[in-house]
């Protein structure tokens, strides 16, 4: 692929930008370039979080030398000191014949009442019994809750009593994050804007934040909040490939990842004959990976129980009732379109039977719309700094018993006729997105009424699919009121793109007879007296539309085709005001108007079109770029029938069409509409706009005298 093809920046050659310079300069120590995990990996079978513990140690700088030094020492360090499973007993043995040796193993502690000691368990080395001094778990406390990775010195010393564990623990010092200072996390995000902020979480979780827009970046957030907020209920359908299930496997020491999504009451809940309790009480999230699937079966009992954890945080083992605070998550893949399941049955349509349950849907309080995530690519991975994910986990860890949902109040109020779980599910949303993105609580009203939006759009999802469902459930007008008493209304991306088929009414049961042609009572037809054919008459085409729209992000459907060339049909000049036709996408986007134009023009008719646009002076090389891009539309063009003609005008701002016909379009961000396009000759967005995603941009059609 040439460069002109694909604009995203070079993942091979990674260049510190301003915002990794800040980043560096306001985490030291807890941050860690993102491309070096794979780098140090190999064969590990060692969570993500555990390199970039040892990275950020040794690696933590923006300095080459110093970055390839520390990669080295990783290696050097995991190479010696990593327990593989398959290779314990040869461990055992070079600790029995050296005496000492140190090793990187998961290591959990027990107290043993009998004895009254403390017993360590290492996973990988399988030995267990290994006594660890009190001092050393008031130190480490978590070793006792779930088990931390550590580095740790191992001893062997034999003895005849058959009773004493040879293994002896000379020391051990965890590689997982055993404090942080919260105060020292706030003063440092007020030195950041949001969009920097959002920027360094989205490299954080590993992703470049070039290749996103907001709203990309806001669902990709969104995957956070059941780490920052207790007993949340988060699902995600969409595509295959999308990495729905990575964040939950790999960013937290406090997320369990289920594969299969198949799971029973014991292992999730509590075991009623031996009283040990389930995933839930031990883990911040419990995330359920493949989650969809007709033909999954489920056990009713378990989706009854957790249905009451899912509404009242409370399980039952028996007449004793217990609570927890792991917050659930189900992610699966679907297998149709979103207008073919509006159209054929709803957005839970992929679900097993039962979970396609109105009233375990309505214990959801929030549905990521996971077919506007792109398939993983290798350029969306970052090559930039962002946190050490654990240091980031035990951030959000430390926030899960703030609340923050109240924080909207002093400037908007939610609409009377939004329900309690409506509400709930809203609040717990905008609390968890105001904890990750302003923590230090300092946000403008405009930042507020964003995350807002988004939370609402969030369980407006779900509520709406559940009509689709259960037709007994009262609707439910989704939106808010701002200090001025204005209404603003909250819809779905979904729903303002296939508005015919996401407002249709769900037909209960099957087809009637008239639907299908067939037989009414009496069991014949109905007869139908012959008619001779009659000519068709002439349909007026309805006029052209003029006013203002909005176009949300992520919208799909739009084209040129039908914003722009129903307003130019009949024009002999069109001139177009555009300062930023500089970039390949920028010309590509120009050159595919003008293809337009000629595909829908009569082919003995000439159109001129004059281009009025900005010199790029980022440089020579980029103004002859430019001006290389100009030429070549110029000389396709003329092909088509189309006069193409370019003058520079450094002082132009506004971006619009005129016509000679006597209309005048005002594009708000010009003809760069949509979102990056990889140039995969198999994909459809390549070639077919209508299957791009767009930026946010408003249009206005203006009618004027020809």
């Amino acid at each position: 692929m040439s460069e002109t093809e694909n604009e995203a920046p070079d993942a091979d050659a990674p260049q510190q930008s301003d915002l990794d310079f800040k980043i560096n300069l306001l985490f030291p120590g807890v941050v860690v370039r993102k491309d070096l995990v794979k780098a140090v990996k190999g064969n590990a079978i060692v969570p993500s979080y555990v390199l970039e513990y040892l990275l950020g140690q040794y690696a933590a700088s923006d300095d080459e030398a110093t970055i390839q030094a520390g990669i080295d020492t990783v290696r050097k360090i995991l190479a010696e000191h990593y327990v593989h499973r398959n290779q314990s007993e040869l461990v055992k043995s070079t600790i029995r014949e050296r005496g000492r040796h140190r090793i990187i193993d998961k290591v959990t502690a027990t107290l043993n009442e009998k004895a009254d000691v403390y017993e360590a368990e290492f996973a990988n080395l399988g030995i267990k019994g290994v006594l660890v001094e009190p001092a050393t778990i008031k130190a480490h406390p978590k070793l006792l809750v779930g088990g931390v990775w550590c580095i740790c010195d191992i001893e062997y010393f034999h003895s005849d009593d058959a009773r004493v564990v040879p293994w002896i623990l000379g020391s051990i010092k965890p590689i997982q994050l055993s404090n942080f200072d919260f105060e020292g996390y706030l003063a440092a995000r007020r030195e950041f804007t949001t969009d920097e902020w959002i920027d360094l979480l989205v490299q954080s979780i590993g992703f470049n934040p070039e290749l996103f827009g907001r709203r990309a970046k806001l669902i990709q957030l969104v995957r956070l909040i059941p780490f920052v907020e207790r007993n949340y209920n988060l699902v995600e359908l969409g595509p295959k490939g999308t990495g729905k299930s990575h964040i939950f496997s790999e960013f937290s020491p406090h997320g369990m990842l289920i594969s299969g999504g198949e799971v029973t009451v014991p292992k999730l809940f509590v075991n009623n004959a031996n009283g040990r309790i389930g995933l839930v009480g031990y883990w911040d999230v419990v995330a359920f990976d493949e989650f969809a699937g007709k033909k999954k079966r489920a056990d009713r009992a378990l989706v009854d129980i957790m249905k009451n954890y899912m509404a009242n945080k409370t399980f039952s083992r028996g007449v004793e009732t217990l609570g927890a605070e792991a917050s659930m998550v189900f992610v699966g893949n679907t297998s149709h379109t979103v207008p073919y399941m509006l159209k054929h049955s709803d957005l839970f349509d992929e679900l097993p039977d039962s979970y396609h349950d109105s009233a375990y849907l309505d214990r959801l309080h929030h549905y990521i719309p996971g077919w506007e995530v792109d398939t993983i690519r290798g350029e969306m991975f970052s090559s930039g700094y962002g946190f050490v994910v654990d240091y980031i986990a035990e951030v959000l860890k430390s926030m899960r018993s703030a609340d923050y949902s109240d924080r909207y109040q002093q400037h908007f109020t939610l609409s009377s006729n939004i329900s309690t779980r409506d509400r709930d599910g809203i609040h717990k949303t905008f609390s968890g997105l105001m904890k990750i993105l302003y923590p230090h609580e300092e946000a403008t009203p405009e930042e507020i009424e964003e995350i807002l939006r988004f939370a609402i759009e969030g369980r407006k999802r779900v509520k709406d699919q559940i009509l689709r469902i259960d037709s007994t459930m009262a609707d439910v007008k989704f939106g808010y009121l701002d200090t001025d008493g204005a209404w603003h209304p909250v819809s779905t991306l979904e729903e303002d793109e296939y508005p015919a088929y996401y407002h249709r009414e769900r037909r209960e049961g099957a087809e009637t007879t008239a639907d299908r042609g067939e037989p009414t009572l009496g069991g014949s037809a109905p007869t139908v007296e012959a008619e001779a054919p009659r000519e068709p008459e002439p349909v007026a085409e309805p006029p052209l539309f003029e006013g203002h729209r909005e176009f949300q992000e992520n919208q799909r459907g739009v084209s040129f085709d039908t914003l722009i060339i129903p307003y130019l049909r009949g024009a002999g000049q069109i001139t177009i005001i555009d300062p930023y036709i500089r970039q390949f996408h920028q010309a590509r986007n120009l050159m595919e108007l003008i293809e337009a134009i000629a595909r829908t023009k009569d082919a003995a008719d000439e159109v001129n079109v004059k281009l009025i646009t900005a010199e790029n002076i980022e440089g020579a090389d980029k103004l002859r770029k430019q001006l290389e891009f100009l030429v070549k539309i110029k000389q396709g063009a003329a092909v088509g029938g189309v006069n193409f003609d370019v003058a520079f005008d450094n002082t132009i701002h506004d971006r619009s069409i005129v016509t000679d016909t006597g209309w005048r379009i005002l594009l708000g961000r010009g003809l760069d509409i949509f979102q990056y396009v990889t140039g995969d000759a198999f994909d459809l967005a390549t070639k077919l706009q209508e299957f791009r995603q767009v930026k946010a941009f408003g249009i206005t059609y203006i009618r004027e005298s020809a």
